[in-house]
């Protein structure tokens, strides 16, 4: 949709989007917070293995150590649950209360994939025994998928799986998520995990104008992608009189918070190191602003992301652990002084996530 505003809106260059984007992401400098506030801020962290969550706050907030988050999350002031694009987010618990119930459509519509593993099966009613379940005690997928197949032998285990994960918000419960602590995956509902009952779905307007905090300027279909939500468009035009209007270099209609920081493009960007499935990289529909066409695939391998190196705000590379050592791997030649500031920061960065540990950090060949 092309309106006659959209049209006339000046134009944001890639690198004033990137530091845009980078000042709402806490990355340009490091926040004064408290790791909840962050996770807030940030509509939560993606989450699909224990440590990405503490690495990105890591590279996000000032003095921040591990257990800045393991003990919100061992209060139950902070969980984890599946969230925006079926995938598992740590939350505050007053998101894990208000967001799930806002993409329960998409994970309604997730469920469409598997009907014919569920001939038969009454969705309301798994999900009453599903919750009686996982209330009475916290269950592993497995055990609850075997008490499910109990009262339908002969549906599709894997689609009884994903049906209860759909219906119900279910939480990983402590010690899963903490760090150096971690245990096996068991599930029960957040409304028990947390002690209170899941809210209404937030009002689509209300995200629009946290996401645009945490991820603006943005395009409508780059919400979308964040959220894995589709009709977004009518909440954008809503809150229209409140917003600014902007153009990127293609054209495409961006929306921004009036207040919201856009910083010179020249503004220096620190090295940072990120994890894989980072939120920053996964949360518009067009990532130049963060990814160099040239280096457009290089972060992932089929289903596996690998460890982002951002250098002068833009993907320049990967980072892995070895024994001993931090592996930094740039995809093209770095400046004698970017490669200092990134041994720096990655002194930092060992420092703060393995308090102590005798690492080397050294320079690698880039995996093709």
């Amino acid at each position: 949709m092309t309106t006659k505003a959209a049209t006339t809106a000046p134009v944001l260059g890639i690198r004033a989007l990137n530091r845009a984007t980078l000042a709402r992401q806490l990355l340009l400098r490091r926040a004064e917070t408290t790791a909840e506030a962050a996770v807030a801020h940030l509509l939560g962290l993606q989450a699909q293995n224990v440590k990405p969550p503490y690495y990105a706050l890591a590279a996000r907030l000032d003095g921040f150590a591990p257990e800045d988050l393991s003990a919100p999350m061992a209060d139950r002031r902070v969980a984890r649950l599946v969230t925006m694009r079926s995938t598992i987010h740590t939350h505050t618990a007053d998101d894990c209360l208000t967001l799930r119930p806002l993409v329960q459509a998409a994970r309604e519509r997730e469920l469409r994939a598997f009907r014919n593993g569920l001939t038969g099966v009454d969705l309301d009613r798994l999900a009453v025994l599903a919750r009686e379940l996982v209330e009475d005690e916290p269950r592993t997928m497995g055990q609850l998928r075997e008490a499910l197949l109990a009262e339908w032998p002969d549906a599709d285990p894997q689609a009884l799986s994903v049906a209860a994960r759909c219906r119900l918000p279910l939480v990983q419960v402590t010690p899963r998520g903490l760090w150096g602590r971690s245990g096996q995956v068991t599930l029960t509902t957040a409304e028990h995990w947390l002690g209170r009952p899941a809210r209404p779905a937030p009002a689509p307007d209300d995200t629009v104008l946290r996401y645009l905090a945490a991820f603006g300027p943005a395009s409508v279909k780059d919400m979308q992608t964040w959220a894995g939500l589709t009709r977004l468009r009518d909440a954008f035009e809503r809150l229209r009189p409140r917003l600014v209007v902007f153009r990127d270099p293609n054209g495409t209609e961006l929306f921004d918070l009036p207040d919201a920081p856009r910083p010179d493009p020249d503004t220096p960007a620190p090295p940072r190191f990120l994890p894989e499935f980072d939120n920053l990289l996964l949360s518009h529909a067009d990532r130049t602003r963060l990814v160099p066409p040239e280096h457009k695939g290089r972060t992932w391998r089929k289903n596996q992301a690998y460890r982002v190196l951002l250098v002068d705000g833009f993907v320049a590379g990967l980072w892995k652990l070895e024994e001993g050592a931090l592996v930094v791997e740039p995809f093209g030649r770095l400046a004698k002084k970017q490669r200092d500031e990134v041994v720096a920061e990655g002194g930092r960065m060992l420092e703060t996530m393995q308090a102590g540990a005798a690492y080397d950090v050294r320079f690698g060949t880039v995996r093709d």
